[in-house]
């Protein structure tokens, strides 16, 4: 069987499909023999069969495990196929493997793999010899057999332990490790053993909550034994970088990947620490912080070597996931570094040492030193962004997930401006003036002016001022690197001087303007696309930098430059320069939005309508296309009829052009893009409508509307069909198409179709509004018997729908007509038939029991209005209706599955409709306390002195966070929580008309007998809502 199975294994390598299959399916049919595990694992121990094969049986072997072990994988084919003994027999022979000292390191992983993945499921009760097993070898076996049993052991804390579990056995754990990591075993098995350590914290962190006494005590127990070692290692020196050929096989180069490792696995532990037990690592910080700044400052030349002057691979991990690259290193502590500046203890160490130097000499020059040494663009960088500069444009617009030194110096020196705001500019300065007084490199002049760059961003953002005579001392600078031959340094001169302009304001005087001239030339006139593009974001900057006036003045200009830009363009090959595009679009958004009117005469619609037509099919740049002309419609329409008619004549014709090229049976973004434009235009126009926007407009809409399967195009088309008829329905109504049919008759098929069986929920999302703006404009005069065949399609896609947006929309059209004439809603539906139900027993089920998803003010406004004026009907019709009342809290304590969630869905109580009407206007009726928290939380600061005291690192825990700081292994703050208060519950308080009318409506009806039974229905906290209502008009 061996030899079958050896045979099937190197077949399902094989580059042809056939073979490849055929052995798939016979290695399956073979799980059901007894033999087939015992053999796998005999496989790859047979060091004389290849090595990609026995890397199979295991990988196989995994796959086994997960389908026929135990129920618990979600992989499990429903059968267990091996028996107890066989289990047993299995695991030992597996974790013999993990830890055999002769075997490849890559078995060797693959076989704690699947060791990890049984204990899984068995451990501890069918497998409780596993973790004495893993200690003792941990403690007492060879550095062969230290690997396997690392790795299971870390597996076992990230997935198999509970709290009592592991609690039980963690000083042993922390013991074993620590005893591996500082012992003098080689080091990269010394830093898996730290790895395994920062694993606990993990663990420990999931229980700190519940048992928060006794994990403090112990981590701080283990952390004093842990400490000394860290700033050991911390301390220890790093050899050469090893000739890149040596990398693999060199024991030079394994011992120098190891110490890169460990070192590293150190730094994160501390980040670990610094997150869950930040005061216990904050007595600690001083001595770490000086280590991490020393040893950064013994890299440089190393990492200059490496990375700047050569293009060395980085970002490498080993086969255990532990990075071993210097680039790595260097980046886990410039973040430690910044971290520490936070810690209390440093601070003040790093204040007293301020106080005693002076400018430029202090230790605020020298971060600054090692922040522009790490920040050099690599060779990497380089040449990534020489072949496409579309990933440079992402860089500079912090929207690349690429994390380097270089970002996270920009991190560290924010971080630094935001506690020395001034020593940090001119620390900088002073460092900047010695790199442009020498012959230093191109690339270490650009890193202080990309440095610059971020601090000018910040100081921006926090409305920090800026000194005029350190703001006017960076114009040189920035003027010489505009002026280099370098690509990269010419660009990075065009960002800062944009930046410097907009944070330095009025402290760099008349030179904004010439900044931003010599700039707007460049866009046209230099060679360069990369120095192009720069010129073309940092418009945004000047923008806000320059007055008003200047700004006014050159807004021609600017738009006639990226429009040259633009015509140059070889869209062809533009494929994967989205952040390009996203760069030209939000600068044309800012330099439009200046003055809109300049769209009525300029080339602004002619660029932004240019780039739609090639980039329409990117999500991003569509949404920005859409917004923005949106934006410039809403205000061009503010300025009255004649400009927006103006604005009409300029683009319909343009939009009419789109629709023109539609393929009805295929998606086109363009066409998706002109039906947005076109509702934002409909949406935001004069009532009535500029003559001919319906006859240039409609029939090529109606041809869309009628004919096309996109879901999308159909719920835009339909939207801009509505606003139109809302805005103009006379124009409407006395339009007709080529075969003579009435505006109103063709609004008709078009609703027909969409409420039609053949048409996806998604797609008849905005027919109801549709429908419901039919109803009210034209009346039932004009509709005639059109109205009760237009209102039974209505409920019989109500009757079907599922969708929330398309229930809401349906229900609404029943909802405006109930506000004038409710009674005759209920005689309408009391005599329709809708799959032999009754119409009333239908839409008012599906309308009741949807109400509490509406969404909109207006809309949430009409519906309760309408539900008011059903109840007040008392049609004894109503009464008959049930429907769906409160949920039946189920009794069971058992954890809710998503199995058992199926097979018990939610019970609700049955109660007549005027009751849930009730219930639905009570739910809607904000609480006294509720009113009050949403009217004055626009009041309230960032955060009480109390929830700084908590959630800004205290005194207690020795740690200065500043106000909102959000540390991303943290979770969220309460200052971003309150935030989301600030902004979202004032909407909600603010719609008085609502609440007044709700107040109004229940006063009302205390008063009427008989409510007193209904009262008597709702729930306690239903009933309190409706005291506490009384008491606060009282």
């Amino acid at each position: 069987m061996e030899q079958q199975i050896v045979q099937l294994l190197q077949d399902t390598q094989s580059s042809h499909e056939g073979p490849r299959t055929n052995a798939e399916l016979q290695l399956r049919q073979l799980y059901t023999n007894t033999s087939f595990a015992p053999t796998l694992v005999a496989v790859s121990t047979h060091q004389s069969i290849p090595l990609a094969t026995r890397q199979a049986a295991l990988l196989l072997l995994k796959q086994f495990v997960q389908q026929v072990w135990s129920p618990q994988f979600e992989e499990f084919k429903g059968e267990m196929l091996v028996s107890a003994e066989d289990r047993a027999t299995l695991r030992q022979a597996l974790l013999d493997l993990a830890t055999d000292a002769h075997q490849e390191r890559k078995i060797k992983s693959a076989a704690s793999i699947v060791v990890s993945k049984i204990a899984t499921a068995d451990f501890p009760d069918e497998y409780p010899n596993l973790l004495p097993t893993l200690l003792h070898i941990i403690n007492n076996g060879q550095d062969g057999q230290l690997h396997g049993a690392l790795k299971v052991l870390q597996d076992l804390i990230d997935d198999c332990f509970n709290d009592d579990q592991f609690f039980n056995v963690a000083h042993q754990i922390v013991s074993s490790v620590f005893a591996v990591a500082a012992s003098s075993r080689p080091t990269i098995l010394r830093a898996l053993a730290v790895s395994v350590f920062r694993s606990c914290f993990d663990m420990l962190e999931m229980v700190l909550e519940d048992h928060k006494t006794a994990v403090k005590a112990f981590a701080e127990d283990t952390l004093a034994t842990w400490y000394p070692f860290f700033l050991e290692t911390l301390n220890m020196p790093v050899p050469n970088v090893p000739v890149e050929q040596e990398e693999s096989q060199n024991p030079v180069a394994e011992n120098y990947r190891g110490i890169i490792a460990l070192k590293l696995q150190v730094v994160k532990v501390l980040m670990r620490v610094r997150q869950i037990f930040p005061s216990a690592l904050a007595p600690q910080a001083p001595a770490l912080f000086a280590a991490t700044w020393q040893e950064l400052n013994n890299l440089r030349q190393s990492y200059h070597e490496s990375f700047i002057l050569h293009d060395r691979q980085g970002r490498l991990e080993d086969a255990d996931g532990l990075p071993f690259t210097l680039d790595f290193l260097v980046l886990e502590e410039i973040d430690f570094m910044q971290a520490c500046l936070r810690a209390a203890p440093v601070r003040k160490q790093l204040e007293e040492q301020l106080r005693s130097q002076s400018m430029p000499d202090t230790w605020v020059t020298e971060v600054m030193k090692l922040a522009v040494t790490y920040s050099h663009i690599t060779t990497e960088e380089e040449g990534l962004w020489d072949i496409d500069f579309n990933i440079f444009v992402a860089e500079e617009s912090n929207v690349t997930a690429n994390y380097t030194p270089r970002t996270a110096c920009a991190d560290l020196v924010i971080k630094l401006g935001e506690w020395q705001s001034a020593a940090t500019i001119e620390g900088l300065l002073h460092h900047t003036r010695e790199l442009y007084s020498t012959d230093s490199s191109w690339k270490s002049k650009e890193a202080a002016l990309f440095i610059l760059n971020q601090l000018l961003t910040d100081f921006f953002e926090a409305d920090r001022p800026m000194v005029p005579e350190v703001a006017a001392a960076y114009i040189d600078f920035v003027r010489y690197a505009m002026q280099q031959e370098h690509v990269f340094l010419r660009a990075r001169g065009h960002l800062t001087a944009s930046s410097l302009v907009r944070a330095a304001g009025d402290a760099v005087g008349g030179i904004s303007t010439s900044l931003m001239e010599q700039s707007l030339h460049a866009i046209t006139n230099d060679p360069s696309d990369v120095v192009k593009v720069s010129c073309i974001r940092s418009m945004q900057a000047y923008l806000a930098g320059v007055s008003t006036d200047n700004a006014r003045s050159m807004q021609a200009a600017v738009i006639a430059a990226i429009h040259t830009f633009v015509t140059e363009l070889d869209f062809g090959e533009l494929d994967e320069s989205e952040d390009i595009m996203i760069a030209i679009v939000e600068t044309l958004r800012d330099v439009i939005m200046i003055d809109t009117r300049i769209c009525l005469t300029g080339s602004g619609l002619d660029v932004l309508f240019t780039i739609a037509s090639w980039c329409s099919f990117n999500y991003q740049i569509y949404i920005l296309i859409t917004e923005t002309f949106e934006d410039l419609t809403e205000t061009l329409s503010d300025s009255g009829p004649d400009v927006y008619t103006q604005l009409c004549a300029k683009v319909l014709p343009s939009l009419s052009g789109a629709f023109d090229v539609a393929n009805l049976t295929d998606e086109n973004s363009l066409t998706n893009l002109a039906a947005d434009m076109l509702t934002a235009l409909a949406e935001h126009g004069p009532s009535p409508l500029p003559q001919g926007f319906i006859v240039t407009i409609m029939p090529k809409l109606t041809r869309l509307l009628l004919e096309s399967p996109d879901e999308e195009l159909l719920k835009s088309a339909t939207s801009a069909t509505r606003y139109m008829l809302e805005k103009d329905p006379e124009q409407m109504f006395n339009w007709a198409n080529h075969d003579g049919k009435s505006g109103l008759e063709v609004v008709l098929v078009i609703i027909d179709r969409l409420l039609g069986p053949t048409v996806e929920d998604n797609a008849a999302g905005e027919v109801g509004g549709l429908a419901a703006a039919l109803v009210e404009k034209a009346g039932s005069e004009r509709l005639g018997p059109y109205l009760a065949q237009l209102l039974s399609a209505v409920a019989h896609r109500l009757s079907a729908a599922t969708q929330t947006q398309v229930i809401q929309n349906l229900i609404l059209v029943f909802a405006r007509l109930s506000l004038l004439s409710a009674r005759e809603v209920i005689d309408f539906l009391a005599q329709l038939a809708i799959n032999g139900e009754s119409g009333l027993q239908v839409v008012l089920t599906k309308w009741l029991e949807n109400s509490v998803n509406f969404a909109g003010y207006d809309e949430i406004r009409q519906n309760i209005i309408a539900l008011s004026r059903l109840y007040d009907l008392h049609d004894p019709r109503l009464d008959n209706i049930q429907v769906k009342g409160d949920m039946i809290m189920p009794t069971s304590t058992r954890i809710m599955t998503r199995s058992r969630a199926r097979a018990n869905p939610d019970q609700y109580n049955i109660i007549p409709a005027p009751l849930k009407i009730v219930k639905i206007l009570v739910d809607e009726l904000l609480s006294p306390l509720t009113n009050a928290i949403s009217r004055g939380v626009e009041n309230l600061a960032p955060a009480s002195e109390v929830e700084k005291a908590e959630s800004v690192a205290s005194d207690e825990s020795g740690w200065e966070d500043e106000d909102g700081f959000l540390d991303l292994g943290a979770g969220m703050t309460k200052e971003a929580l309150m935030g989301y208060a600030a902004e979202d519950a004032p909407n909600r308080g603010r719609d008085d008309e609502t609440q007044a009318y709700l107040l109004q409506w229940f006063g009302g009806k205390a008063q009427e007998d008989g409510f007193g039974e209904v009262f008597a229905q709702l729930t306690p906290e239903e009933q309190e809502k409706l005291r506490s209502m009384g008491s606060q008009q009282a």
